[in-house]
């Protein structure tokens, strides 16, 4: 990074299975899988974003997801600036299936915030 750079978002995107998804019959669940992997393609795909790491809670995570924590998947990125974070949301709206936006599905939340330094002791 240069000395002038702004450093990274540290970002994390929390994200809910709603219940909309499992009231599909199993027949359906395909297409939803498929449009989850275009959300998680898109945001990876965003420019100046970097996947710091990935968490899948769907073993211990079953069913909806509350209103808040826990969530069922998280995804740790650094992001260049708001206007990306803002662009990983708006996939949720722009992703179709049958004419459905995929929020019919899942909801994401980000949280910002930025690198905690953890010291030499």
């Amino acid at each position: 990074m240069t000395e002038n750079a702004k450093p990274p978002l540290r970002v994390v995107l929390c994200g809910a299975v709603l219940q909309n998804f499992f009231d599909l019959p199993s027949a359906e669940i395909g297409k939803v899988w498929k449009a989850t992997g275009e959300l998680l393609c898109g945001i990876r795909d965003l420019p100046g974003v970097t996947i710091l790491g990935t968490m899948d809670d769907d073993q211990t995570m079953v069913g909806t997801s509350p209103t808040g924590f826990p969530w069922t998947f998280y995804i740790l990125a650094d992001m260049p600036d708001r206007d990306s974070v803002a662009a990983a949301c708006n996939l949720l709206r722009t992703i179709e299936i049958d004419g459905y936006r995929l929020w019919r599905y899942i909801r994401l939340e980000a949280r910002i915030g930025r690198e905690l330094v953890i010291p030499a002791l």
